[in-house]
């Protein structure tokens, strides 16, 4: 029979007071499970009609502050963002049968940050980022490969390539987390965590 916590869940929700530690835990062992990227997460935004928008992007850092991943500033993703600062994230690791999903409102990363960040980036990827005017129309694929071209002339050195002022990060600061685990004939086992108007976590359970 399954270990269960305090609550009657399965083993693997434990039995903690902060849900970034839980969330530390189930991104562990997908590290270990998932074939490809375990730190592919869907955004979801909003512009300022409601109107939504959803794709895949790649968690780069997360703290006791927030979820942070990094973009282009004139991005889809972004415009929605300044627009509208109310986002969510949700992590599906179909190895492990589990998702958590995660809400809250994001704020950008200081430009130290982003700096820090952008030196880590392979060659290619700090090249691309100047050339590409992300989620705007291209006219050709040769467009594109030649901005890519002259900006490789621009910047030579494959160590010195400046990051672009119009690339940076946002961190999403989480108002709610809950996590998700597979139950045959829907049973799921749901645990959601709330921050209160004090700033602390509260565990409420969820029907599947």
């Amino acid at each position: 029979m399954n270990q269960k916590n305090s609550l009657g869940l399965d083993k693997c929700f434990k039995d903690l007071e902060n849900p970034i530690e839980l969330f530390k835990e189930w991104f562990n062992e997908a590290k270990k499970t998932e074939i490809n990227d375990p730190n592919v997460f869907t955004l979801a935004t909003a512009d300022s009609n409601g109107i939504p928008s959803a794709r895949m992007i790649l968690l780069k850092d997360y703290n006791q502050n927030g979820f942070i991943f990094y973009t282009n500033l004139n991005s889809k993703k972004s415009v929605d963002l300044k627009e509208n600062p109310n986002a969510s994230l949700c992590f599906h690791w179909k190895s492990l049968l589990r998702q958590i999903r995660i809400s809250g409102k994001v704020s950008k990363v200081s430009d130290k940050e982003s700096d820090a960040y952008f030196k880590t980036r392979t060659y290619g990827s700090k090249i691309s980022a100047w050339a590409s005017k992300q989620s705007l129309v291209l006219n050709n694929i040769e467009e594109l490969h030649k901005l890519i071209g002259d900006f490789k002339k621009k910047y030579p050195n494959e160590n010195d390539v400046p990051r672009p002022d119009y690339w940076s990060g946002w961190s999403l600061d989480p108002n709610s987390i809950e996590f998700w685990l597979y139950g045959e004939n829907r049973t799921h086992q749901r645990l959601k965590y709330i921050k209160n108007d004090n700033n602390n976590w509260e565990k409420i359970l969820l029907n599947p």
